[in-house]
């Protein structure tokens, strides 16, 4: 039996709906319940930051991640297909009077994406500061926190509520299929009966 880690949250329902139209049958995981079988698959409901966790960790033999949370985790796994759901974009934003300027020596970010951050400002040879904060990063720069933040943006509206604006875009996300490396050798032919089945239906 193959184990599938499904998000919760922003994408848990575009998620369901594909994987309904594969198996040609209702998904519903029943009073909070965490975990659902179907036909031979056995599938997880976890948080989305955590299933490159479970799939790294053979708790799961695949998922389906945010592409900026796989590129955020640096974990070694095998990407399989874009989904094409769950589009949004990692940005840089900043008070609207403010401007962006690689000239100078240092920017204080505050962020969850840390990685991607220091990533993207030492492709750029600027020094970066970065403070991680849980959530309401918007917040940041408007009481002096920080310069800017890296935050993920599908509309742009949170920031344009909180006078902020996109300066600059790093990333390109969507919602990926995923799968452990070991799963991917012993599961092969499964693995990929699944793929072609999900890939026909998006």
């Amino acid at each position: 039996m193959l184990t599938i880690a499904l998000p919760k949250g922003r994408i848990a329902k575009e998620t369901l709906a594909i994987f309904e139209k594969t198996f040609n049958t209702k998904f519903e995981f029943e009073d909070r319940k965490l975990i659902l079988e179907k036909e031979k698959f056995r599938f997880l409901l976890v948080r989305n930051q955590d299933v490159p966790t479970y799939v790294l960790n053979h708790a799961a033999d695949l998922g389906v991640v945010g592409l900026d949370v796989l590129v955020e985790k640096e974990m070694d796994l095998v990407k399989l297909l874009d989904l094409g759901i769950g589009k949004c974009r990692v940005c840089i934003g900043m008070k609207n009077e403010d401007q962006l300027d690689f000239g100078k020596p240092e920017i204080t970010v505050a962020t969850k994406m840390v990685n991607i951050t220091r990533e993207y400002f030492s492709s750029k040879a600027m020094a970066v500061k970065i403070i991680k904060l849980y959530g309401s990063i918007e917040l940041a720069p408007i009481v002096g926190l920080s310069d800017a933040i890296v935050d993920i943006v599908e509309t742009g509206a949170t920031m344009k509520q909180n006078g902020l604006k996109v300066v600059e875009d790093i990333l390109e996300s969507s919602a990926h299929l995923i799968a452990n490396k070991n799963s991917f050798i012993t599961d092969k032919i499964q693995i990929l009966d699944l793929y072609e089945k999900i890939k026909k239906n998006l």
